[in-house]
Order: structure tokens, then C-alpha cells, then sequence
């Protein structure tokens, strides 16, 4: 049985919608091209939807280099000097690329079609004016998952005897 996510992908003023259909009945990564360290998040616009000799070009290095604690890359992009770090993804989670594959027509409604192309568990950042830092955005958004995942969780029993035995404590104070 397959189900469906209605996702919002980045682009755009309002962005732009779109439907993912995952089908439990056959895993989803084991027919996915494994792309950890292959992903960048480059500090530009490139504008150019096609194929190119990326690998002809761009070609980062491990400089050695520790950086706020954090190894540091090196690459250059049209003649800029380019300064990176691998982030991996937060525990439970995953990256894919999508490739658009048409347009489905599910229940009389029309929507894109986005098939999973890749999977990855960590991707490369890059800065062209600093050094990486755990400052940086990436890595700041990040947190958000645990933060998320402590407002959350459901409660516990264990938690609420915690809790009322701290609202006893300082009651008693």
C-alpha cells in the first residue's frame, strides 16, 4: 500500500508543492545511490540545470586544518577560495535527492511526481569569507532537532514523579 507526503520544496516566493509517494513494499534505499560526501552546499546561486563535469573543477581537499573544532576543507569556485567542513545528519535522519519524473493524476488532481534518486548521511558546507565554525547556520539548525524532539516526546511516568517530587522540594523550601 502506498502512502503519500505532501512536502513544500524551497523556490519561489510561495514555493512549490509537491507529492512524494513511499511505497513500504519495497525498501526505499536499497535501490538509492549512496551520495554521503558528495553533497555541498555551495554559497551561491548556480544557474544551470544540467549536467556538467563537476568533478573536472571542483575538487576539495582535506586541508589538516582544525577550526573551532571542526576539520576544515578546502576548494576553489571560480576562482574563489572556498572553506568547508562535513556535517552529518542527526541520528534517525537522512538526505535525498529527487528527481522530478513527470506529472501523476491521483483522485482528478494533477501533481508532480518526485522519485528519490540518492540518499545521504552527511553533506559539506562551504563559507568563502570564514573559516567553518560551529556558529554557522548549518550547523546552528541542527540543534533544532533535539529541541524538537524534547518538546515532543510524550511524558512519562517517570518524568512526572520527577517532576512532582522538584515542586515538593521547592514548596518545602
Amino acid at each position: 500500500m502506498d502512502s503519500e507526503a505532501n512536502i513544500a520544496l524551497a523556490g519561489g516566493s510561495g514555493g512549490i508543492t509537491g507529492k512524494l509517494c513511499f511505497s513500504p513494499a519495497k525498501p526505499i534505499a536499497s535501490s538509492l545511490t549512496e551520495l554521503s560526501g558528495q553533497v555541498h552546499l555551495l554559497p551561491c546561486v548556480i544557474k544551470h540545470d544540467g549536467p556538467c563535469p563537476v568533478s573536472d573543477y571542483f575538487k576539495p581537499i582535506t586541508t589538516g586544518e582544525i577550526s573551532d573544532g571542526i576539520a576544515v576543507e578546502q576548494a576553489f569556485f571560480r576562482g574563489r577560495k572556498l572553506h568547508g567542513a562535513a556535517v552529518p545528519l542527526p541520528d534517525g535522519f537522512s538526505g535525498f535527492v529527487l528527481s522530478k519524473e513527470g506529472i501523476s493524476e491521483e483522485g482528478g488532481a494533477c501533481c508532480d511526481k518526485w522519485v528519490a534518486k540518492g540518499e545521504f548521511k552527511s553533506l559539506t558546507y562551504w563559507n568563502h569569507d570564514s573559516l567553518p565554525s560551529l556558529d554557522d547556520p548549518i550547523q546552528r539548525c541542527f540543534h533544532w532537532f533535539s529541541v524538537s524532539n524534547a518538546l515532543h516526546r510524550p511524558i512519562t511516568a517517570s518524568d512526572m514523579s520527577t517532576l512532582s517530587s522538584a515542586e515538593s522540594q521547592k514548596k518545602a523550601q
